[in-house]
């Protein structure tokens, strides 16, 4: 039977950081595309294929002449751009929002500078993909995907070639490229003969990638000749210089082409936790980028600040770059790290100041009248439902307030309790105070603070137990172990198992050879030792707050866990600071569970997902549920990515969150560490940051899982205030869902458009998998709509200027779908 034709693609994957930094990435992407471009010279009938926007807005600020040359040939179609994202970051760490802004400042540069936009996706070195890309892409006018990984011996598929689907439906055509993307300098018999016998027997087209790469390079003229050479000999099918959109448009109308439904894993799992700091840092950039984006919006129309797009889509393109696989993955080289830290810090920066600059020009108009020894604070809620959260306060010196503080909800309202709680700072009279406030949806409430007694507590704590009990949520710490004895919701169920003799460990240490990627691992499930309690003690206890600290060591390490159970909480938050000296091992924290029937769901990118409970490594976001019969457990996170569940035992199973690998920084396998080498090692050092444990009834969608994981990685913000009139009340709400379907839909975005017209864009998705009809409410802009999502949907609308226009759906691309603007072609 003779095989179909082969489309070769030349290209030359770009690692912009690696086993180099940035600086040395910018300078290759300049040869390569000259190079690529000279090609085009010599050879007439070449086409070079290339992604990642940042790659050519380097080469059109610094290089317009070669950008001149890259803009005539993308004209001729010779010069394909695949991808329309900033760069290929990793598909997994990134939340939901970051990858469509990926394709909106990508896309939109595409078209404002060269004319055109990618319709093809193209992600051909991430270590795997999330389920919900399908949805993103398309919605991004990408309707194909080429990637890589995870290759034929670590996934199975129907295909190499299949519609990939997202859970609401939508649907990309998507390739796996055989064998590699990359290929040697020279002749490139060896790579397509490898290719091939990937590859199926069929007479339809199929796609093979070639030209040299991470490093840059592209087809090489041996590289071209051999081509040409090969596709004049019988041993080989016809092959051809094409393009990615080329070879997509011939195979689209084969109606036999399968269905795959689910993500595409897995492919080194060791990068779901490598270099904690760096993901850490993604988390918050993210979310405070997306919190400074609704108060900018705000502010635009309540407190006369100018839009801020500019600068934050700066900020975000600066977090983008940083998703690039090999430094979101934690693979590259240390110093590579140093760059990212300036960067990300940089993209934190522009958040933190735009919120606080729209933020205290909403607050300095409320209406608040001079009082003696009154402070007023206006605490912001980012979210738009209403939220409950215990505000912590440091008040500054001199200030009016000594002795006990009494809290008041408004001006006049109900007395609310307060509870002193350790300042930050260790002299000069500085003092914490934590209250329970009590917000409305995406808005900001007054309360105010006054000398007062009765309800004011030290909250130290008046004996040594370890109990923690706010009448909602229940827990005990075992003294022995330092882990919980007793966790239970509001219907009284312990929902941990029974003591036993062989109890899992809660701080496990775990024996990890494997390289950065842990490539050929599955599973780092091999414990070797655990941590050891050195102290428990009550540390604060009071009607706002209760305390448990639990201190532990091993080896050189140490680990403090601080259980915090506030008035009104339904969870109990465990503050984590770790400072972590071991080598080549892992530590886990271990959360074993008393649930039959137990059926783990994770959260993905704008989305979730119930994944095996087999002990495998799988990437999740800001929580992870495990739930049965008697109902459940979610474990919320500020920072990690990197977990597992152990359903082996019938009633016990065990989720594990990876809080730090220690392998050697870029240390890739089969390279061997020799005894006497000196290396760099990962995750050394102090890291921190926040866990919390939600208990509940019923399954994950009931206890309103994804909005208090969306609490913990957007907190609310306290502002001290001064007397000023104004036109503002003490309470405010600027955005809100309601309707039946309400609980269901989170609307994640608020923003001015980026076509800067007034406008406002708004997007939301549907969080359960079940379709839903609500009605969202804008105040701020006079403004209520109803919208119906469907299961899984992430739904885009443009809120024009005017008072009386209707709201308008839109892609990711802040485009009406199936326009585009003018002078712009796909």
């Amino acid at each position: 039977m003779s095989r179909g034709p082969l489309h070769m693609i030349g290209n030359a994957h770009i690692d912009a950081v690696w086993l180099w930094q940035w600086q040395e990435g910018y300078q290759e992407v300049r040869a390569t595309f000259r190079s690529a471009l000279d090609r085009m010279d010599e050879y007439p009938d070449y086409v070079f294929t290339a992604d990642s926007v940042a790659y050519f807005s380097w080469i059109a600020e610094h290089d317009p002449g070669l950008f001149d040359r890259i803009r005539k040939r993308v004209a001729e179609k010779r010069f394909e751009i695949v991808g329309g994202w900033w760069v290929e970051p990793d598909c997994n760490l990134p939340g939901g929002e970051s990858f469509a802004r990926h394709a909106l400042y990508s896309q939109r540069w595409l078209a404002e500078n060269l004319g055109t936009i990618a319709t093809v996706g193209c992600n051909v070195d991430p270590f795997g993909h999330n389920a919900t890309l399908p949805q993103l892409l398309k919605k991004s006018r990408l309707d194909s995907y080429a990637f890589l990984r995870p290759q034929a011996h670590e996934r199975e598929l129907p295909a190499p070639l299949f519609w990939w689907e997202s859970a609401d439906g939508s649907r990309v055509l998507a390739y796996r490229i055989p064998h590699e993307y990359c290929s040697p300098a020279g002749e490139i018999s060896g790579h397509v003969t490898k290719a091939l016998q990937q590859l199926p027997v069929t007479t339809e087209p199929l796609m093979v990638f070639y030209g040299v790469g991470n490093h840059g390079g592209g087809p090489t003229i041996e590289n071209i000749e051999s081509m040409k050479q090969l596709a004049e000999r019988d041993l080989f099918p016809e092959m051809f210089p094409s393009s990615a959109r080329r070879f997509f448009d011939e195979v689209r109308a084969n109606p036999e082409i399968p269905v795959h439904r689910t993500e595409l894993q897995p492919h080194a799992i060791g990068c779901y936790a490598a270099h904690s700091e760096v993901k850490r840092q993604n988390r918050l950039a993210e979310q405070q980028l997306l919190a400074a984006e609704k108060w900018c919006t705000i502010a635009g129309s309540i407190g006369g600040m100018p839009e801020a797009t500019a600068e934050l889509g700066h900020a975000w393109k600066q977090v983008l770059f940083n998703q690039f696989h090999d430094i979101a993955a934690g693979t590259a080289i240390a110093p590579a790290y140093e760059d990212a830290r300036d960067q990300l810090g940089e993209a934190k920066s522009i958040a933190a100041r735009l919120a606080n600059r729209s933020i205290q020009s909403i607050a300095r108009q409320i209406d608040i009248p001079a009082e003696e020894r009154m402070m007023p604070v206006a605490v912001f809620n980012p979210h738009p439902w209403p939220v409950r959260a215990t505000v912590e306060l440091e008040l500054g010196y001199p200030y009016p307030l000594r002795g006990s503080i009494a809290v008041f909800e408004g001006l006049h309202g109900q007395r609310l309790q307060a509870q002193e709680i350790r300042s930050a700072a260790s002299s000069n009279g500085r003092r914490r105070v934590a209250f329970a406030a009590s917000l409305p949806p995406l808005g900001y409430q007054l309360y105010t603070m006054r000398p007062g007694e009765g309800t004011y507590h030290l909250g130290l704590p008046a004996e040594q137990h370890f109990r923690l009990d706010n009448g909602i949520v229940s827990a005990e710490v075992d003294p022995k172990t330092g882990w919980l004895r007793e966790l239970t919701g509001p219907d009284g169920t312990n929902l941990l198992p029974a003591k036993r003799r062989n109890a899992v460990p809660h701080a496990q240490v775990i024996d990890d050879d494997t390289d950065t990627w842990s490539h050929g691992v599955r599973s780092l499930w091999r414990t070797s030792d655990s941590f050891e309690v050195t102290s428990v003690r009550r540390t604060w206890d009071g009607p706002v707050r209760q305390v448990v600290r639990v201190e532990s060591a091993y080896g050189r390490s140490t680990l403090i866990e601080e259980f915090v159970l506030d008035a009104g909480a339904a969870a109990v938050e465990v503050r984590v600071t770790l400072d972590w000296r071991e080598q080549l091992k892992a530590f886990k924290l271990c959360f074993p569970f008393a649930l039959d029937d137990a059926e783990a769901t994770h959260e993905i990118p704008y989305g979730h997902l119930v994944r095996e409970t087999n002990r495998q490594e799988v990437p999740s976001q800001a929580w992870v549920d495990v739930s049965g019969r008697q109902g459940g457990v979610a474990v919320l996170n500020d920072g990690k990515y990197s977990f597992a569940v152990d359903g082996s035992v019938p009633g016990r199973p065990v989720l594990a969150m990876t809080c730090a690998r220690s392998p050697v920084y870029a240390w890739h396998d089969p390279h061997q560490l020799t005894d006497d080498g000196v290396y760099e090692y990962l995750d050394q050092g102090i890291q921190r940051f926040r866990y919390r444990l939600q208990p509940h009834a019923g399954d994950w969608r009931a206890a309103g899982v994804v909005r208090a994981a969306a609490e913990l990685n957007q907190p609310v913000t306290p502002l001290i205030e001064c007397f000023h009139d104004g036109p503002l009340p003490e309470s405010a709400s600027y955005c809100s869902v309601s309707g039946d379907g309400a609980d269901q839909v989170v609307v994640s975005v608020l923003k001015h458009d980026e076509d800067d017209t007034g406008s406002v864009v708004l997007r939301a998705y549907e969080t359960t998998g079940a379709p839903a009809k609500v009605k969202i409410a804008v105040p701020f802009l006079g403004r209520e709509f109803p919208v119906r999502f469907g299961a899984g949907e992430i739904k885009t609308l443009l809120l024009p200027s005017a008072p009386d226009a209707v709201p308008v759906e839109l892609d990711l691309l802040e485009w009406i779908p199936g326009t585009l603007p003018a002078g712009v072609r796909p």
